[in-house]
């Protein structure tokens, strides 16, 4: 099994989180976005969207990272990263979303460049942009999180999606100062799943593309 990724890449990094909680092993293939891997012919040959991640299981070939989720999910179901009622996957769905639909796409590699190319964002002007959504996402995450049960990660007492697409936002969050004060239950869900090695080895200063 290959996972094509980008060290850096949030989405990539939810990813290799549940390959490791689901002690899958995979052969890492860095694609480095910044230098344009993705758009060369080679990558654009198996990956329609040029986007990361890609898994390759050697039968089938899967993109986006939500979907591979929840394929590995239903293909190795234990440890399980949904809960097994209904309602519960939903409520968990829900957090992941969040996180994947509401707070990632605004600030994503692509968008951050065209800011500065194309719109002529300076640093400090594009840094605000990403402060401003990742804030306002993690506060409606917070309000989310308060009318659930306490619990020690996102949704329960083991690691679920909604921790997988936490994590990789809070990492990204820190290079770029994010304020995460008042955000008590975010952030001790991140500190309870920083614990766990499956998110520690997933982390991008322990990739091999790591710069």
């Amino acid at each position: 099994m290959k996972l094509y990724n980008y060290f850096r890449s949030s989405a990539s990094f939810r990813v290799r989180i549940a390959l490791n909680l689901k002690g899958l092993p995979f052969e890492y293939v860095p694609i480095h976005l910044a230098k344009g891997d993705h758009k060369k012919p080679e990558y654009a040959a198996i990956a329609a969207d040029g986007l990361v991640p890609l898994l390759d299981t050697g039968e089938v070939s899967l993109s986006q990272s939500m979907a591979i989720i929840e394929y590995l999910d239903e293909l190795h179901p234990t440890p399980a990263l949904l809960p097994a009622d209904a309602l519960g996957r939903a409520k968990v769905r829900a957090l992941a979303q969040s996180i994947a639909c509401e707070i990632h796409p605004l600030n994503n590699l692509r968008v951050l460049k065209y800011l500065v190319k194309e719109l002529k964002v300076d640093e400090e002007a594009k840094n605000t942009w990403y402060r401003h959504w990742v804030r306002e996402g993690l506060e409606s995450f917070e309000r989310q999180l308060a009318q659930l049960p306490s619990s020690t990660f996102c949704y329960g007492d083991t690691p679920t999606l909604a921790d997988c697409c936490l994590v990789p936002q809070i990492a990204n969050g820190k290079r770029f100062n994010v304020n995460f004060d008042g955000l008590p239950r975010t952030m001790a869900a991140y500190e309870a799943c920083m614990k766990l090695d499956a998110f520690i080895k997933a982390s991008p200063e322990n990739c091999p593309d790591a710069e």
